[in-house]
């Protein structure tokens, strides 16, 4: 039980970590792009929704195994945008929390228990 348990918390903060470096990175280079083409501020925001989702897929299919695989992406999910959300208060001076914000957690527990299965899937075959 305690061996299980261990793993499941290193999948889910590996999955936590590279979900977050790999949205610090890529809104770095989408920032470029930003000042380069000044699009809406409804793009920046989309762009922004773009990068999390794809990192809340995209991390716990590569590192959730197979046991309560749903459970283990949809906390990875969670917790990479919690993770994400204070790095960009961070780096940005500050944040605030609307209902737009409670929606973008439910998509990526959903997207991360949905790419942790998918994970599952692929692995097995």
């Amino acid at each position: 039980m305690e061996h299980s348990l261990r793993r499941a918390v290193v999948e889910i903060l590996l999955s936590t970590l590279f979900y977050a470096l790999f949205c610090l990175v890529a809104m770095a280079v989408a920032a470029v792009f930003v000042r380069a083409y000044v699009p809406s501020a409804g793009a920046v925001s989309a762009i922004g929704w773009a990068i999390k989702c794809a990192g809340s897929f995209l991390f716990p299919l590569i590192f959730v195994r197979r046991e309560r695989a749903l459970v283990k992406g949809a906390v990875a999910g969670l917790c990479g945008a919690l993770v994400t959300m204070l790095l960009f208060a961070a780096v940005g001076g500050g944040f605030s929390l609307t209902a737009l914000f409670l929606v973008e957690l439910l998509v990526c527990g959903v997207l991360g228990g949905l790419g942790a299965l998918a994970g599952v899937k692929l692995r097995r075959e």
